[in-house]
């Protein structure tokens, strides 16, 4: 894809697109290496399927030893799967227009839903960030989406929390967004959550990252607390998400 970014897809014999929802997520066992010999399975979201009903694609950052092992796979190997896993973004029939706001590797994330709402006819505003030009996926993120798009950068200072909240406000302000949704940055669902307090007509719903073992509500390693109505309560990334309310999350959660 680029210098940060790899890309990966799957062909199988179950109907994996028919299966796969925006925002759900997969375990990935990493292939062993003599240099490399992860353990657990690695999520993944889902950056898109189809056009075959076998065939599913991923799109990583290589972090450490899992990813990096994926990354030797070569064209023909076979890789052990599991999903799809988790819920998925709400996408009401009602919905008119919806604001994205991604950065980094989160785009892949958000990029099924784009083409869920292109394909209702809803529209689109995209706000992408990424620390350079050099980095932005835009044309792989929107795979030929129409939309409103706005790019901003670590590297002329675009991307700063004061410089994204005065955007997103005047987005806001400017035409009726029925729903924000996000994913990849804890400062930018941070920010969101704070402006959607004046916004209380407009939903809002983020896909967590979360570092997790089992990916199926067993083992308890990505429990996160959120805040529903007063009523605190610890939930389970994997199994309860990966997609939230953006006002019921709580605490600092480390998106990486």
């Amino acid at each position: 894809m680029n210098d940060r970014y790899k890309y990966l897809r799957l062909a199988a014999d179950a109907d994996l697109a028919g299966a796969t929802r925006p925002g759900q997520f997969y375990q990935l066992r990493c292939p062993t290496t003599n240099d490399l010999q992860p353990f657990l399975l690695r999520p993944m979201s889902v950056y898109g399927v189809g056009p075959e009903s076998g065939t599913i694609e991923f799109l990583y950052n290589v972090t450490g030893a899992g990813t990096l092992a994926l990354s030797t796979l070569e064209v023909g190997s076979g890789i052990d799967i599991v999903g799809p896993l988790g819920n998925t973004f709400v996408l009401e029939s009602s919905v008119r227009r919806i604001m994205v706001v991604a950065r980094g590797v989160g785009l892949a994330t958000m990029a099924p839903l784009l083409q869920l709402a292109a394909k209702s006819g809803i529209g689109i505003t995209a706000i992408m960030s990424a620390r350079a030009p050099k980095d932005l996926m835009r044309d792989e993120f929107l795979r030929d989406v129409d939309a409103d798009v706005h790019c901003v950068y670590d590297s002329d200072g675009s991307s700063s929390v004061e410089a994204m909240e005065a955007l997103v406000r005047h987005l806001l302000d400017s035409r009726n967004h029925d729903v924000v949704y996000t994913c990849g940055s804890h400062r930018i669902l941070m920010l969101l959550q704070r402006l959607l307090e004046n916004y209380p007509q407009t939903r809002g719903e983020v896909a967590m990252e979360q570092r997790m073992a089992c990916g199926m509500g067993v083992c308890l390693s990505c429990v996160r607390l959120f805040d529903k109505d007063g009523d605190k309560q610890f939930l389970r990334v994997c199994r309860e998400g990966p997609v939230f309310p953006i006002r019921e999350v709580v605490g600092e959660v480390e998106f990486g």
